[in-house]
């Protein structure tokens, strides 16, 4: 395991973000959007790593170029790093080993979390970009149940489209009907959801959309990132 970065002061504390490559717009909310959060946010494009290769494809092969473009971040100054993509779950450890500061490589992370926070009878369901390419290894590399319910706008969705197919132009309007839509089933389908982790970095501009919508708690990867800083940015104000 590589070393720790020397570490600056809280207000300074970066998160390195581990971009895929994509032309899609990336709206306020999205993890590409550095208006999206409160705080220092450094960001690195892996070379090759196209959403269709990380979602439908596979991935593996991608893993060095992610953990060389981590070093790099590292170096920078972050003290933590993320992804773009919840389909890179199974790269945590090897990012964490590999760059050697603390990684939240997917929202997936939350599912654990999200459960341990519900009534008897409640479990927490996942919105993703692509509930057939969602598998066992995604979820169990986050410590999620392998048997969650899981569901997603379809492939011919214009969400699907934009966001996995990486289109340049984007109808938000639409992506949010398709999202309330994939949302509205997953309740209906599996009534005992209490609360909904969405997978996707790029779900995140219509968390409140699907709240309303469905009357249930949302979690995307703001939220995860939130805490993840947070804890990483007391430590850096409580070194000398």
């Amino acid at each position: 395991m590589g070393a720790v970065a020397d570490r600056p002061g809280a207000a300074d504390a970066a998160i390195g973000v581990l971009m895929l490559e994509t032309r899609f717009p990336r709206l306020p909310g999205d993890i590409g959007h550095p208006g999206s959060f409160d705080f220092p946010v450094l960001y690195a494009t892996v070379p090759g790593a196209d959403p269709g290769t990380a979602v439908r494809g596979d991935p593996a092969g991608l893993l060095p170029d992610f953990v060389a473009a981590g070093r790099a971040l590292v170096g920078q100054g972050a003290v933590g790093l993320t992804t773009s993509c919840g389909f890179l779950a199974p790269f945590q450890t090897a990012l964490a080993e590999g760059c050697g500061v603390p990684v939240a490589a997917s929202s997936l992370m939350q599912v654990p979390l999200v459960q341990r926070l519900l009534p008897a009878g409640r479990r927490v369901g996942v919105l993703t970009a692509d509930a057939g390419a969602l598998g066992p290894a995604h979820l169990a590399a986050a410590g999620a149940p392998v048997d969650i319910p899981v569901f997603g706008p379809g492939r011919d969705s214009h969400f699907s489209a934009v966001y996995v197919g990486n289109r340049p132009t984007l109808d938000p309007d639409r992506a949010r009907a398709d999202l309330c839509a994939a949302a509205d089933r997953l309740c209906a389908d599996f009534s005992d959801v209490g609360a909904i982790v969405l997978e996707c970095t790029n779900m995140a501009p219509w968390a409140a959309d699907i709240a309303r919508r469905t009357g249930r708690p949302v979690y995307d990867m703001r939220h995860l990132l939130r805490w993840f800083r947070a804890g990483l940015a007391a430590r850096a104000d409580s070194e000398p």
